[in-house]
């Protein structure tokens, strides 16, 4: 008897969906393995280099952060489900894995204080990734007329054909807070610190990092660059002061440099949108007067709506 096994054709295509999610899942066990290793500092010795492997974890989970999005948007594989463990991922890696790391580093001595200020950043990092959500699922919907001042004016003139590109992101990343506190760790352990020496600084920056990630800063997402002059000679100047950190500080300090210049960036452009949020205003204020309607108001309803669309929240 002659058996005939029919097989199935197998559509390879349909499986390439995994592939950005096995890099988000690499991202976590890096997050993971980074606490695991917080958690053994007790055991291996205050003097040890367990803190030193757990800030290289995270930078491994910095690199399969960058990629699982570039890959599932070379294979097409976009989807809601990558994007919310994207988020969970983000929160362990970069959220409860360097606030682990930093308290025991520098803020254990602290006491509760030490706690309280870890957690802060955590709490603001996951805030700052539930709103991302919410704004990423709203995008293209009623958020449109929410949108701030400064984006509206960004994105006019594109077209209602056109793709709406996202030049700025609404509060510090918090893969960049995580790279803020892992690069302080690589730093001190390269020039042979064990402990930070002030350790009220140390705890008074970890607050900062948290209140940018929920603040209503504007940060860019680095996803409208092109070689234009300006970008050319922003990057040059970076790459100079990367290249004077690692031959004056070590290599390390090149991540803390890039940090710094990136929320520099950040700062000095929103203090540009204010100033033209300002003129917009008075210019309102001023076509309200003469027309007798309440245009201030109006500018007020419309900055309680946009706070409203990033908490998921409708009036």
């Amino acid at each position: 008897m002659i058996c005939v096994v029919s097989c199935r054709a197998v559509n390879f295509w349909k499986s390439y969906f995994l592939l950005p999610n096995l890099f988000t899942l690499a991202n976590i066990f890096c997050g993971f393995y980074a606490v695991t290793l917080c958690a053994r500092l007790g055991e291996e010795g205050a003097d040890s280099d367990v803190l030193y492997k757990a800030a290289l974890a995270i930078v491994f989970g910095l690199f399969f952060d960058a990629t699982d999005g570039r890959i599932a948007r070379l294979t097409k594989t976009q989807s809601e489900l990558g994007l919310n463990l994207d988020s969970l991922a983000d929160v362990i890696t970069f959220g409860i894995a360097p606030a682990l790391l930093i308290y025991r580093w520098g803020l254990e001595d602290l006491g509760r204080v030490g706690i309280a200020v870890a957690f802060v950043f955590i709490a603001c990092g996951a805030l700052r990734l539930a709103r991302f959500n919410i704004l990423a699922n709203r995008e293209g919907s009623d958020t449109a007329e929410t949108l701030d001042a400064a984006d509206a004016q960004a994105n006019k003139g594109a077209g209602p054909q056109a793709k709406k590109v996202d030049k700025y992101m609404l509060g510090l990343p918090i893969p960049v807070a995580a790279t803020a506190i892992v690069g302080l760790i690589l730093v001190n352990h390269a020039l042979g610190i064990p402990r930070p020496t002030n350790v009220v600084m140390v705890a008074v920056m970890v607050a900062v990092l948290g209140y940018l990630m929920i603040s209503r800063i504007h940060f860019r997402s680095m996803k409208d660059l092109k070689p234009t002059g300006r970008t050319l000679a922003t990057a040059g100047l970076v790459i100079t002061l990367a290249i004077i950190a690692a031959t004056r500080i070590n290599r390390p300090a090149i991540l803390l440099v890039l940090v710094a210049c990136y929320i520099s960036l950040g700062l000095a452009e929103e203090l540009v949108f204010i100033r033209k949020r300002i003129t917009h205003s008075r210019q309102a204020r001023l076509a309200g007067a003469g027309a007798g309607g309440p245009q201030g108001a109006v500018e007020l309803e419309d900055e309680e709506s946009a706070v409203l669309a990033e908490l998921g929240m409708r009036e």
